[in-house]
């Protein structure tokens, strides 16, 4: 189990550094004259809020895969059918396994793989975000009271 959750974690590291390199500003140039020195009474608060409130791509897709990668019981990094079934068997799914594993088997190799995981995640990610700030609100997650139920 741990190692299942340790292989999901080491699989989401890269994605969310590209992540964090792609939206990391470029450093400003220092300047000649310095700033003026503002007494701490009269200076700004901080914001400890993220200037983007909800939850990044990023971040949906390591708890979509997080949640999912738990199929994968013999800890190769996929998830094939059987296993996929026995997990939702497991879980008492409604939908049928084949059908859905259908739909996350983009290769039609006979198993689910992190780019696999990524590449439906981001499509479901762009689906949700109602208003295409790059973030999901709360409002806009699934089984949220306000949010709308999306069709898959």
């Amino acid at each position: 189990m741990i190692g299942r959750t340790i292989l999901a974690l080491m699989l989401a590291l890269p994605a969310a550094a590209a992540m964090a390199q792609t939206a990391q500003p470029a450093p400003a140039q220092p300047s000649q004259t310095p700033a003026p020195q503002v007494p701490a009474s009269q200076a700004p608060a901080q914001s400890t809020t993220p200037a983007k409130a909800g939850l990044s791509l990023a971040e949906f897709q390591a708890r979509r895969e997080k949640a999912i990668m738990k199929a994968d019981s013999d800890g190769d990094g996929k998830i094939s059918l059987a296993e996929w079934s026995a997990f939702q068997t497991k879980r008492n799914a409604k939908t049928e396994p084949a059908k859905s594993f259908a739909r996350l088997d983009a290769n039609k190799d006979g198993f689910v793989d992190k780019a696999e995981l990524d590449a439906f995640f981001a499509k479901r990610f762009a689906r949700l975000d109602a208003n295409k700030d790059g973030a999901l609100a709360r409002d806009e997650l699934p089984g949220h009271k306000a949010a709308a139920k999306p069709a898959q």
